[in-house]
């Protein structure tokens, strides 16, 4: 039967591109190729000749330099669709950025007018990202992937999971289905809840609780996005304060210059229904983008759906040449069907997708707000401070949270086990309130230090959050209030400052960086002593050096190398028990090694590869490794991660010069080593504890890998035909193969999910419609064993239509 199934998996991808060829071939002498072009003036309308004019798309690695005639003109042929961003720059004037979406075909004319000085809401528009020019990209000492909008709505990703899929070195580990609480691990990190990874939006800590409680229960919805931001190695020094597996920075959009709106609907099966609907516009100096959209459908498993509602505004306003606001604000509600735990074997053998749980719910919202204020001091130094704030609030009720309880009330009268779960058995609720707010001011100044031309940043940020956190035990299945037998306070005050210079000398960078973290925690027991109460208080200061070195032996060749300290605090409910007592747990530290090379060696061919290792003196990690049993987590002691990372992507389109475009891209990472190095014993019911010392880490693949073959039409059809494939993994730090009876251990085989998306686009009528088929061959497979056995997404067909207006 498996046979079987490879025969077909095979005919079908060979007919795939079969139908690629005979539409490349019957296409050839049609369709057209895009222009790009313009002028270039100052204020006064004088033209600026010899303006240096770049274009950059950087998904197909196509970069392009031109300069301004005597007439100030410029002009980018032969040019595929697609998201481009022009730089001018030119000397004694201050640079400008403009994005551009080019059509199949179409000519696209732009003015600039440049300024002596900086434009505040150009540097306002610009400090969200992390990769903001070519010339930025190339002086980065890390690896750097970056998603943006044209990829994402190539394959119509319909989670988070998906995207990031496709950035080498990163693990994502499938949950309920909808990619509502991720699992992101990077380069063999444990996945779990995402908490070795610093999640931003636009440059604005997106967690809401990233020192105490690093964990993703909320995670805003991918369709929002224009472009996602991947950076490791040493070019996170700049962030923190999780600085050891990466940097994820989502990029939102800005207002467009013209009014204009899109609307978007999606259905598909599992109850699939998205609807998604954009307007915004510029008007005066201002300008202003609403963002509405309603998702629902059923998980990947019975008794299982979600319902969510996701509303954003951004405005940009310049006050003046010297001053410019963004401002943001945010809602997102859910309310889900979902459970916590997994299955039992047994379960997962009788019906791999039940779910026997079907009272268990989640409720979420989430409010965040943020303002964003540009000055231009002067023409070579520019301010940006950053204010925010949220609210998360939510609630989870749940029968069972592992596949050891049976359900979670066992024991209380009326509840004798499963016979009573949906009659007398009771439940518990996890109810958390999460408020975050701070303060972020950065300072970014071209100078000169020792007579050599550099670039200095730095800044200082206070943060500050609470959690109130309760938990409620209800006496039947749907209860949602009880008896409280958990009420917590936590608190952290954090203060970082950082520092980083870059030097320019000729083809060389080298840029050292500093970053200081101060965090003072706080927990406070309010059941404690009869009701008095219980607090306990402590703190830790950690100092964060690193170092990256950039030669650019070429223009389009960039390589890299670099070090630096990683440093992920220890959560607040771990290093402060319930009595108010501090526990002996250091933060996580390691030190990371990178060297690397990217290259576009010439448009429509781009390339990196990076070698990596990470040598951590502790990582924490849980004390139950599998199972979700442990609620307190250790010092694990020595770990060592070590491996490749390679990217490529070839755009024949652009190579040839030709309006029908066949491309190819690969993302593979190699993990060799992901192990415990030093002392760590495990322990074993019944028999004590057993040394692990040289066992590899749990959830942490040897081999990911990322292959997309498609096609693009100049009459507006795309075809994306995708691999994704994903390693054996251990469960637990024990290496078990077989699995257990409760599923929480054993090994996590090997599998390989296909993925095909198909676009058409009707340019003069700005519509698109599209379908999407996830899991093509509709392969069961184990994604979790944490809380028992999760299967990953069946398959899911998706289709709909885009409406620009």
């Amino acid at each position: 039967m498996r046979g079987d199934r490879r025969r077909t998996e095979v005919r079908a991808v060979g007919a795939i591109g079969l139908l690629s060829l005979v539409l490349l071939g019957a296409g050839r002498a049609q369709g057209r190729l895009g222009v790009i072009e313009g002028q270039v003036a100052d204020q006064t309308g004088a033209v600026i000749p010899q303006a240096l004019v770049q274009l950059w798309e950087p998904t197909a690695g196509i970069q392009q330099t031109v300069r301004t005639d005597r007439a100030g003109n410029f002009r980018f042929e032969r040019l595929g669709p697609g998201h481009y961003r022009i730089l001018v720059s030119a000397e004694g004037f201050a640079p400008q950025s403009r994005e551009i979406a080019l059509a199949f075909g179409a000519r696209h004319t732009i003015t600039f007018t440049l300024s002596p000085q900086p434009i505040a809401e150009e540097v306002a528009v610009l400090a969200s990202t992390i990769v903001d020019t070519p010339e930025t990209l190339r002086r980065i000492p890390g690896s750097v992937d970056i998603l943006d909008r044209r990829m994402l709505d190539a394959s119509r990703v319909f989670t988070i999971n998906e995207a990031l899929r496709k950035v080498t070195g990163i693990f994502v580990r499938e949950e309920e289905g909808f990619g509502l609480r991720p699992n992101i691990g990077i380069r063999g990190l444990n996945p779990t809840r995402s908490t070795k990874v610093l999640l931003l939006e636009d440059g604005i800590p997106l967690t809401y609780a990233p020192y105490g409680d690093n964990a993703s229960y909320y995670h805003p919805l991918v369709d929002r996005f224009e472009s996602i931001e991947v950076v490791k190695g040493s070019g996170q020094i700049l962030y923190g304060p999780m600085t050891i597996g990466g940097v994820i920075n989502y990029i939102t959009p800005n207002p467009p210059e013209k009014p204009r709106g899109a609307l978007t609907l999606i259905g598909g099966t599992r109850d699939y229904l998205n609807g998604h609907f954009t307007y915004g516009g510029t008007w005066g100096g201002t300008g202003l983008l609403f963002d509405y959209m309603r998702k629902q459908g059923e998980g990947a498993r019975e008794n299982t759906r979600t319902g969510l509602n996701d509303a954003n505004l951004k405005l940009v306003t310049a006050l003046g040449p010297k001053h410019a606001l963004t401002i943001k604000s945010n809602y997102y509600g859910e309310n889900s069907q979902v459970t916590y735990s997994g299955l039992r074997l047994d379960e997962y053998l009788a019906n791999p997708r039940q779910n026997p749980f079907l009272n268990d719910r989640f409720f979420g919202d989430r409010y965040g707000a943020s303002v964003t204020h540009a000055f231009v001091v002067k023409n070579e130094v520019v301010l940006t401070t950053n204010v925010y704030g949220s609210m998360f609030f939510r609630d989870w009720w749940r029968q069972s949270s592992n596949s050891n309880q049976r359900p979670n009330r066992r024991g209380d009268p009326g509840c004798r086990g499963m016979e009573d779960l949906l009659t007398s058995c009771g439940n518990e609720g996890r109810l958390r309130k999460y408020y975050t707010w701070g303060i972020e001011p950065r300072v970014r100044a071209f100078d000169r230090v020792f007579g050599l031309r550099g670039e200095t940043e730095f800044g200082f940020r206070a943060h500050f959050e609470r959690q109130d956190r309760k938990q409620m035990n209800g006496q039947a299945p749907t209860a949602r209030t009880g008896t409280i037998v958990e009420d917590n306070e936590r608190k952290n005050r954090a203060y970082s400052g950082f520092l980083q210079h870059r030097f320019l000398f000729g083809r060389w960078t080298i840029t050292p960086g500093l970053r200081l973290e101060h965090v003072r925690y706080e927990r406070t027991n309010r059941l404690a002593n009869r009701g008095a109460g219980a607090t306990g208080r402590t703190h830790l200061t950690e100092i964060i050096p690193g170092i990256g070195v950039t030669f650019a032996p070429a223009s389009h060749t960039t390589i890299f190398g670099g070090a630096h300290r990683g440093f992920a605090p220890p959560r607040t409910e771990d290093i402060i028990d319930n009595a108010g007592g501090t526990i002996d747990l250091d933060p996580e530290r390691s030190w990371t090694y990178e060297v690397g090379v990217r290259s576009w060696p010439v448009s429509g061919l781009k390339l990196e590869a990076t070698f990596f290792r990470m040598d951590f003196e502790n990582q924490i990690v849980p004390a139950s490794v599998a199972g979700g049993l442990g609620a307190t987590f250790t010092n694990a002691g020595e770990t060592l991660h070590q491996g490749v990372e390679f990217t490529g992507r070839v755009d024949v389109g652009s190579l040839l010069k030709t309006p029908h475009n066949v491309y190819a891209r690969v993302a593979y990472t190699y993990v060799p080593t992901a192990k415990f190095i030093g002392r760590r014993f495990s322990s074993i019911p019944g028999f004590g504890t057993v040394s692990v010392s040289g066992n590899r880490l749990p959830y942490a693949p040897k081999h990911l890998a990322n292959v997309q073959l498609g096609y693009v039409h100049p009459r507006g059809l795309d075809l994306l035909l995708e691999a994704v494939h994903v390693g054996d993994q251990f469960a637990d730090d024990l290496n078990t193969i077989a699995p257990t009876p409760d599923g929480q251990r054993g090994l996590l085989p090997a599998y390989t999910i296909w993925n095909l998306t198909a676009n058409y686009r009707l340019e003069s009528r700005g519509l698109t419609i599209f379908v999407t088929v996830k899991n093509l061959f509709d392969r069961l497979y184990i994604a979790d064993r944490t809380r028992g056995i999760l299967p990953g997404p069946p398959r899911l067909v998706q289709s709909g239509l885009r409406f620009q207006f």
